[in-house]
């Protein structure tokens, strides 16, 4: 029982890696390239996911001094997962663009047609 309960005391550890390893299956297996940037998506919520997990310190308050509190939440794991949250739109609207262009030059976007007209170009 004990050991149970310590698998759900950690439940968004265990979120993480699923979306981690969903995310890296999706990117590895399709050959679809919109679904690879889904499954690239996928992967960066589990590292947002994981990095912020330790950062929120139960009965912590946000680090304003005052007399009257002693333990205090840690601020920048948030304000770092803003900034890559940004950086991860700007990529995948990069790659959606590539996408567009990849399918205005070859009309498909899965990697075997690509690469059977790649080869006979």
């Amino acid at each position: 029982m004990a050991a149970f309960q310590e698998l759900v005391q950690h439940y968004n550890s265990w979120i993480a890696i699923f979306l981690m390893v969903s995310g890296l299956y999706i990117v590895v297996a399709r050959g679809n390239m919109v679904k690879k940037l889904v499954g690239l998506g996928l992967f960066q919520t589990s590292v947002y996911l994981i990095y912020l997990s330790p950062g929120k310190i139960i009965g912590g308050t946000p680090p304003i001094l005052s007399d009257q509190y002693t333990v205090y939440s840690n601020p920048l794991p948030h304000v770092l997962i803003l900034t890559a949250i940004v950086v991860g739109v700007a990529t995948l609207a990069l790659g959606l663009a590539l996408v567009v262009r990849i399918n205005e030059a070859f009309g498909s976007i899965e990697e075997d047609e690509i690469f059977e007209k790649d080869v006979e170009a």
